[in-house]
């Protein structure tokens, strides 16, 4: 029972962090500091990933109508299928932002982890682009943007955001939400639009993610190991479910600084914390 209450916190963790620009990867790591499964370090580095497979079929419930090619159309003769032109095309621009992180996720997963998984690179990106959120929204201040809807989305743009992603790929704590919505502001794409891009691109990169860390991980799950991955698995997908409405309707009406200020106060109590930790032995 302990175990599956850490699965259920950890979930939660997740369906919270994964969409709000705060890190979920730097959340995850200092929550199974104080809360560590009871499990084997390559089960948990697979865990902490594919967990997130949860918080992204919300996306898919949620935004299905876009994110869905087909349309089914009524006529006299029977249903007929069409594709959806400009869905192809939004999917098309999600795969040239994907390119960037995928190859190089692909090319040196293991040696980006070896390098940058650790609470210092963690405390320094979440300092770092809470700053630039600040600094972003202060610059942006009484500016329109010029891209109003995701069609209005190019390649070239996509393809910029995609390499603000990549940044959230090689050093966690940038938050992958909070480093394309970082890219998305900068180019003049409005909050709306960079949140639901940056929702959308997660898509095939979680999926890709995941399939990556289940076939490291190989399939050889003991009983325990698929229990506690599904329930985190199900309780990230609720709770991403509220935290995907919480913020459209939050950045409505409100800019991006309170989280920009949340992670450089979560950056210095990770920095205090471990720094403590190592003095003390």
């Amino acid at each position: 029972m302990i175990e599956i209450l850490k699965a259920i916190i950890l979930g939660i963790v997740e369906g919270v962090t994964e969409w709000l620009p705060i890190s979920s990867t730097g959340h995850m790591i200092l929550v199974d500091e104080f809360i560590k499964l009871n499990m084997s370090d390559a089960f948990m580095e697979m865990f902490l990933v594919v967990i997130q497979l949860g918080a992204i079929l919300a996306v898919v419930l949620l935004y299905w109508h876009k994110l869905n090619p087909f349309s089914i159309q009524k006529g006299a003769a029977g249903n007929r299928v069409s594709v959806k032109r400009e869905t192809i095309e939004m999917w098309m621009k999600i795969i040239v932002s994907c390119i960037p992180a995928a190859v190089i996720g692909l090319l040196f997963d293991d040696e980006m982890n070896a390098l940058f998984y650790n609470y210092q690179t963690v405390a320094i990106m979440l300092i770092l682009f809470g700053i630039f959120f600040i600094m972003i929204e202060n610059m942006n201040k009484g500016k329109r943007s010029r891209i109003n809807h995701l069609e209005q989305i190019t390649y070239s743009v996509a393809l910029m955001i995609g390499l603000f992603q990549l940044i959230a790929a090689v050093f966690p704590g940038t938050s992958r939400s909070g480093a394309t919505i970082v890219g998305g502001l900068m180019l003049g794409v409005s909050r709306t639009v960079a949140t639901e891009f940056t929702f959308f691109l997660a898509v095939p990169v979680m999926f890709g993610a995941s399939a990556l860390k289940l076939v490291k991980f190989g399939f050889n799950f003991t009983g325990q190991e698929m229990m506690i991955l599904l329930i985190g698995m199900v309780v990230a997908f609720i709770v991403s479910i509220l935290s995907i409405k919480f913020l459209m309707g939050y950045i409505k009406k409100n800019d991006f600084k309170a989280f920009g200020w949340y992670r450089i106060i979560l950056g210095i109590i990770v920095i205090l914390y471990f720094s403590m930790q190592t003095l003390l032995g």
